[in-house]
């Protein structure tokens, strides 16, 4: 162990005790460390996170919330355990198709509760307890489909990679929307104006025809929510029955 409590070696924060070293009971617990991060998270970003921050929050001192939490990275980490607790994990319908549509709404709402979220979703960070139980209940709703687990497991991975990708777009476009010195609706006017005019060229036959038909334009009053719900059924679809 380092100074500081930083451990010498690479180190699993979940095989941890709760509090390094001997002593009195505790005074702080993982639990209330990563809900202050997470609340400093959804109010200002993730980059506003860190060992300082967090420690004043709950009132220690940043050394000794070493003690707890040796890396940031472990923050991080315990961040994405918590928020992956709040999934409503009901038991499977026996359709497939259908309970994975019902997490990746999960998944969406989750992502849009912690803007922050998209950017730690990744295997460092989702092995936690709470994760490891989405996990196996998303692999549980997977039963029916005649697959091996590894592909199912590949399967998980692809919708949630898929929910982040499209979540992210959401939020760089409500970020730009607020950043915008007009509203949202004289932009999205201009933008629209502008592109009927490059489709008038005749230049984008195929684009003209794809727009035409119903086509998303990312901004331009579309039900994202339908649209999210359409790639989702897509991409289970073409998945091996």
């Amino acid at each position: 162990m380092t100074a500081g409590g930083r451990p010498a070696e690479p180190e699993v924060i979940w095989s941890r005790p709760q509090r390094a070293g001997r002593g009195p009971r505790p005074a702080h617990s993982r639990d209330s460390i990563a809900a202050e991060a997470v609340r400093i998270a959804d109010a200002e970003g993730i980059e506003a996170v860190s060992m300082r921050r967090v420690a004043a929050g709950i009132g220690a001192g940043t050394m000794s919330l070493y003690n707890y939490v040796p890396r940031k990275e472990d923050l991080y980490e315990l961040m994405v355990d918590t928020v992956s607790g709040e999934y409503e994990l009901t038991p499977p319908t026996g359709d497939w198709r259908a309970d994975q549509l019902a997490l990746a709404r999960q998944t969406r709402a989750l992502m849009h509760r912690h803007p922050w979220l998209p950017r730690l979703l990744s295997p460092v960070y989702g092995f936690g307890p709470n994760a490891l139980r989405y996990l196996e209940h998303s692999l549980e709703c997977l039963a029916p489909l005649d697959a091996p687990d590894a592909e199912k497991l590949e399967l998980v991975a692809a919708v949630n990679g898929t929910v982040a990708t499209y979540v992210a777009g959401e939020l760089a476009l409500a970020e730009r929307a607020r950043a915008l010195p007009w509203s949202e609706a004289e932009e999205q006017g201009v933008r629209s104006a502008w592109l009927g005019s490059r489709l008038a060229t005749g230049e984008y036959p195929r684009l003209a025809a794809a727009l035409a038909g119903g086509g998303p334009v990312p901004g331009a009053g579309l039900d994202m929510a339908a649209v999210f719900d359409r790639s989702v059924t897509r991409l289970l679809g073409a998945w091996a029955t």
